[in-house]
């Protein structure tokens, strides 16, 4: 494939940079760059607030709704500089990659009304409870379940491995509205305050991070059926859609890249380039960061055409977390005992990879799912 960048395009990544030479200078470093700390919540409010500023937290959401209808491509440089330099618009990277999207494709207008100018001003959090304890990368398995009670339903369940839910404001939740007929069917999304009492969040600790992993317990619930997303029982096509932005949503090959140019100075430093082994371990983690950004482009030129989800987003999340976990592996090989340190390149990139193989359905999920759709091999079941 010949693949260039229009010149519209360029120059708009090189005004990025110029931007965030600026704007992270002496603050970008320490407990704000870790993803879902106090620090780093209060520090996405101000960022994203630069970017809505400049127009570029929702470039390509239309004008209607807090965007300019800039070219997806357009999106997807911008989040490449983002993820470069580790993401600084936090836990908010989600609201405009997918859910904003999400409400406008499905949402009754007073939601949109309600819910896209926060996203696009950078003035709210969100989170998706999606995974159970049983239900994880068997999302059609959820058994969370919301009884319609006149104009309210009411919600009972337990949600885990949330990302965010400590700190965030709303919650789009996947509940089970009916058990008739086949598995992905009695699915209902509703848009939940994280406020609503029976709404309770329990961190997760754990080795990647502290935003990483948090449960949720609902315990009679209310939740108004104006807030369901969709229609009842078909929250599985709502969802299937929504996934398929949040797997190509976040560039993470781009952080990816450079955790791995690190790790090839390091390694160049110190002489350890003349083993051939160790050259040829970065020139495949390279290739693996290649591969992922080029079938996640596959999956945007889809979108720029106007053609429906398709498994290819699954095989670009697959290549993605490949891509991760050979960067994370031949960093820990090169550094030895200096990547166990706390917050080096080795450790830092060894803690993502753990999360991007669970983030948007599991590394084993994707591999089947491209089995199935991409390969057309028969299900296992």
């Amino acid at each position: 494939m010949d693949f260039g960048w229009a010149d519209e395009d360029l120059a708009f990544r090189k005004e990025v940079r110029a931007f965030l030479d600026v704007a992270l200078a002496d603050r970008w470093h320490g407990p704000v760059t870790h993803l879902g700390s106090k620090e780093n919540v209060a520090w996405s409010f101000e960022f994203c607030g630069l970017l809505a500023e400049r127009g570029w937290l929702t470039p390509h959401w239309p004008a209607e709704h807090g965007g300019s209808d800039a070219s997806p491509w357009q999106h997807a440089v911008l989040g490449e500089e983002l993820w470069s330099v580790g993401e600084p618009r936090g836990p908010q990277y989600m609201n405009v990659n997918w859910i904003g999207p999400s409400i406008m494709g499905h949402g009754t207008d007073e939601q949109k009304r309600q819910h896209l100018p926060p996203i696009a001003a950078g003035r709210v959090i969100w989170c998706q409870g999606f995974s159970e304890p049983d239900a994880g990368s068997d999302l059609v398995s959820l058994r969370t379940r919301a009884v319609r009670d006149g104009d309210e339903y009411v919600v009972d369940g337990h949600k885990i491995w949330t990302s965010y839910a400590d700190v965030a404001e709303w919650c789009y939740l996947l509940t089970r509205t009916s058990a008739d007929g086949a598995r992905q069917d009695g699915i209902t999304v509703l848009l939940v305050r994280t406020d609503t009492p029976g709404f309770d969040v329990r961190p997760i600790r754990g080795v990647v991070g502290e935003h990483s992993f948090n449960e949720i317990w609902l315990d009679n619930v209310r939740v108004p059926v104006a807030n369901r997303l969709g229609p009842e029982d078909g929250g599985w096509a709502v969802v299937r859609e929504a996934l398929s932005y949040e797997r190509v949503g976040a560039p993470r090959w781009a952080r990816a890249a450079v955790m791995l140019d690190e790790a090839a100075t390091w390694a160049r430093q110190r002489g350890l380039l003349d083993d051939p082994s160790i050259a040829e371990e970065l020139g495949a983690a390279r290739a693996a960061c290649e591969a992922a950004r080029l079938l996640a482009y596959h999956v945007i030129d889809e979108r720029v055409a106007g053609l429906p989800p398709s498994a290819h987003a699954n095989l670009a999340r697959a290549a993605m977390v490949e891509s991760e976990r050979r960067v994370g592996a031949v960093a820990s090989r090169v550094m030895g005992a200096d990547g166990l340190v706390y917050g080096s390149v080795a450790d830092h990139q060894r803690r993502k990879s753990m999360a991007a193989g669970l983030a948007a359905g599991s590394y084993e999920m994707q591999l089947n799912l491209v089995a199935r759709m991409h390969l057309g091999l028969p299900s296992g079941r």
